[in-house]
């Protein structure tokens, strides 16, 4: 498995957004402690994700940075991204495990303990927990869990936890007191007016 970045990039491709410009000022300053995971919106067609995904496993390359996608894992497959990662109601872990390969990269969506075991059990690379606080960057979500919820987790489990929901640089040091590896962030860096100077305050505070 390739080895995994403490910081993690999740593309922002809602209105208005520039995930590219955002993901080019990232790769500069944090290179191979950026995990980048190609998410879009819910409407965007499998070609749309395609070709998104594409052009972030180009830009990661000379930077050996690990590419994802978010649930559409033919897509993962199809764009050569080094794994997936799925969510409560994409499909179960077991089944991204076998379609994904035994050596991708396998991120899973857990919020309590159990869920957790459960996801390493089945091939999970990885789980992303959350979310951590507040967020207005995904509707629907359930009610934050908090560093304490994180702890929950990670005590619970042999693979890396990164941190995800209301994610700021401030916030960093209490969510790796509970026993996060690392961090996921879309507002933080996306809604950031210097994406590059964000991304430096995050690695600081992740001890990178």
């Amino acid at each position: 498995m390739p080895s995994l970045g403490r910081l993690h990039l999740i593309t922002d491709t809602r209105p208005g957004r520039d995930p590219l410009t955002v993901l080019r000022a990232a790769l500069a300053v944090a290179r191979a402690e950026l995990v980048v995971q190609v998410r879009v919106e819910d409407d965007a067609t499998d070609r749309e994700a395609y070709d998104l995904t594409r052009r972030v496993v180009a830009l990661c390359a000379p930077y050996d940075v690990t590419c994802l996608v978010n649930d559409r894992l033919h897509v993962a497959l199809a764009a050569g991204a080094a794994g997936g990662h799925v969510g409560a109601d994409d499909l179960p872990v077991g089944a991204a495990r076998r379609v994904l390969g035994a050596t991708a990269v396998l991120g899973a969506t857990a919020r309590e303990p159990g869920t957790a075991a459960g996801a390493v059990a089945a091939g999970a690379s990885y789980l992303g927990v959350g979310p951590c606080h507040t967020t207005g960057t995904k509707a629907g979500l359930p009610a934050p869990i908090g560093p304490a919820g994180v702890r929950a987790v990670a005590d619970a489990v042999d693979v890396p936890v990164v941190a995800i929901g209301g994610v700021t640089a401030a916030r960093v040091p209490a969510l790796l007191a509970a026993g996060a590896y690392g961090v996921a962030v879309v507002g933080a860096l996306s809604g950031a007016a210097d994406p590059g100077r964000a991304t430096a305050e995050l690695l600081g505070a992740l001890g990178c």
